[in-house]
């Protein structure tokens, strides 16, 4: 999606009608000039007031609103805007961009595309940007806390904080090229090389931190990936019916009912996590059911937890041991010694095996304690920050020097959308609906 700065836009920006209240937004250099259009009286910047709106080609009345306008660039996208607060009926919405449509200078705004002028209007960094779309997805707690975080700029801080740096060890190095040209003082190059290599040895410790925190940031944004393996009825679907509290899964005492992945998504301590039920693992000719339980195994070497459902304890774990059924083994339910018992028939130990869940998604994701990166786009741009600073450390060259801090410092300016983010631009913005 190529920006085209010089057409104004104009899209439905809240959810699909019939609603309480429908919002249009209109961005752009007309957009002042359709709000006058529309109306007889303009209100003041940043002052909403109940205006008629009627239809400039024959004054018909479309809608009685409540209507605002930002002058650019103190706006959302860094230009003139105008929202209109509708009434939300799906007439009243088409009667109103129909008409907006037919003047002159407006066309319908594509996906993501007011917050991509927000982005080229420097209004917010590409994080930020990335954060908003999160924040519009974001299904539970845990992902509206991260994506509000990034939102903010806590991200865009950070990397900033970082680029500085490394930009004034570069200029230093640099200057040192300059200096030394001029006076032949070995001993004090050498008290700036090691100053230098120690605050950049310090700048690299921050950076693989963060670096070594993505995957957890990944996993709170993405969610959890629960595989759940046994062998043919041992129960594996009637427990994850009783996890998910609905009849998802197929229940039934042939033997191969499930032959392909079923994935259900579920909520556990605030953190999306999905359930995964797989194909019984057993020797079987049937090469559909031979396919399900190759995809089966292939699924539980990704996921983050595998939980090995059994009706005894098997003598080769594939992952965590829950031993199902033991209302006909008399077992007591409860956790024992790392192995969950439960039924999944009477309800017998789901509460503590609820309670386990909730501790392991907690332990493996700490979702109350910040987090900085959630996109793989941020991680491969730091582990390329650290290969440069790497460079930088291990030279005396100065020239090899600050060029090598010159591409750590480029490596960074990805993340924020400084420098070289062309490529992915489109595939960001794309995420975002219409209006937005």
């Amino acid at each position: 999606m190529a920006p085209r700065h010089e057409d104004t836009i104009y899209a439905l920006s809240s959810g699909r009608p019939p609603a309480g209240v429908a919002l249009v937004r209109i961005s752009g250099a007309q957009a002042t000039a359709a709000l006058a259009a529309l109306t007889t009286t303009l209100p003041p910047p940043r002052q909403a007031a109940l205006r008629t709106l009627r239809d400039p080609s024959d004054s018909s009345i479309l809608d009685r609103a409540m209507v605002l306008r930002f002058v650019g660039p103190a706006s959302a996208t860094g230009e003139d805007v105008v929202e209109l607060h509708l009434h939300g009926g799906p007439a009243v919405v088409a009667a109103m961009l129909r008409v907006l449509g037919a003047l002159p200078g407006l066309r319908l705004a594509e996906p993501g595309e007011f917050t991509r002028r927000g982005f080229d209007n420097g209004r917010f960094d590409l994080s930020q940007s990335e954060g908003l779309a999160d924040l519009i997805n974001a299904e539970t707690e845990a992902q509206r806390l991260l994506a509000l975080d990034q939102a903010g700029g806590r991200l865009r801080d950070k990397v900033e904080g970082w680029r500085e740096a490394i930009i004034a060890l570069r200029a230093e190095a640099e200057a040192w090229l300059d200096f030394a040209e001029a006076e032949d003082d070995v001993e004090a190059g050498l008290a700036s090389t090691a100053k230098a290599v120690a605050a950049i040895a310090r700048l690299r410790a921050d950076i693989a931190a963060t670096l070594d925190d993505a995957g957890r940031g990944m996993r709170l944004r993405d969610g959890l990936a629960i595989a759940v393996v046994g062998e043919p009825n041992v129960g594996k679907s009637s427990l994850i019916n009783t996890l998910s509290r609905r009849d998802a899964a197929i229940v039934s005492e042939h033997a191969g009912t499930t032959r392909d992945l079923i994935e259900l998504p579920l909520v556990i301590a605030g953190v999306g996590v999905t359930l995964i039920d797989t194909a019984g693992l057993r020797d079987t000719n049937d090469p559909v059911e031979v396919e399900g339980i190759r995809r089966a195994r292939a699924r539980a070497a990704q996921a983050d937890l595998v939980l090995h459902i059994a009706i005894a304890p098997p003598e080769t774990p594939l992952g965590q041991v829950v031993i199902n059924k033991i209302d006909r083994s008399g077992l007591t339910a409860g956790v024992y010694d790392g192995v969950i018992q439960v039924s999944a028939t009477t309800g017998a130990g789901i509460a503590a095996f609820e309670v386990w869940l909730e501790d392991w998604v907690r332990t493996a994701v700490r979702p109350g304690e910040a987090v900085l990166v959630t996109q793989l786009r941020h991680r491969q741009a730091l582990a390329a920050a650290l290969d440069d600073i790497d460079a930088a450390m291990a030279t005396d060259d100065l020239v090899l020097r600050a060029e090598s801090l010159r591409l750590a410092s480029r490596a960074l300016g990805r993340i924020t959308g400084t420098v070289g983010v062309e490529d992915v631009l489109d595939a960001i913005f794309g995420r975002f609906c219409i209006g937005k």
